[in-house]
């Protein structure tokens, strides 16, 4: 695992973020989306998960936030998929449960190369402030399709849509931090690669 640098830009976004898996080689997290729930999230996603994150985005917000939050979830897919590299001495899977006061909701990965997106969350607001929840599926998508890997979301139950939110980005850490958790075992696959 290596620290990543990348760098997205079009005619709607500019992206440039820094990925350290192993949380040594970055000396804080420092996330600026210019969208105000967005770099809560993924301040708690770095926090948990134990990944040091460094991310700058400017974004046609004044359309709408999507361009923005997608090509995040992109550009930290593809980054993601960078830093693992050949996806060595790692545990590969990840599973994690996680309330947030009367939430409750599971994520589960699997860091092969073999990228697939399952979600299933209802949200009882289209909003949360001025963050539309369906944007939260769009990120994690392009962020599990383009980091290539199997990413199940759910949630139980919830009736506050930031509590739901927050439990699936901690679940999300949680799951990760056990992925990355080294092995003993070069490649975790009978087939001898990922």
């Amino acid at each position: 695992m290596k620290l990543v640098y990348k760098k997205r830009t079009t005619l709607e976004t500019e992206i440039s973020l820094k990925i350290d898996l192993s949380g040594k080689d970055l000396e804080k997290n420092v996330i600026n989306t210019e969208i105000g729930f967005l770099d809560h999230m993924l301040e708690l996603f770095a926090y948990h998960s134990g990944v040091k994150l460094q991310i700058e985005a400017k974004g046609d917000l004044k359309v709408d936030f999507h361009h923005t939050v997608e090509d995040i979830g992109i550009t930290l897919g593809e980054a993601l998929d960078e830093a693992l590299e050949e996806r060595k001495g790692i545990s590969r899977y990840g599973e994690a449960t996680i309330p947030m006061e009367e939430a409750l909701s599971q994520v589960v990965i699997d860091l092969a190369k073999r990228p697939y997106f399952y979600y299933d969350v209802k949200f009882p607001t289209e909003k949360i402030g001025n963050f539309d929840t369906e944007l939260i599926e769009e990120f994690l998508k392009a962020f599990s399709i383009n980091g290539k890997f199997t990413l199940h979301v759910r949630n139980f139950y919830g009736k506050n849509a930031h509590h739901i939110a927050e439990s699936i980005f901690k679940a999300l850490a949680y799951a990760f931090k056990r992925a990355l958790k080294p092995v003993n075992i070069d490649i975790l696959s009978t087939k001898g690669k990922m």
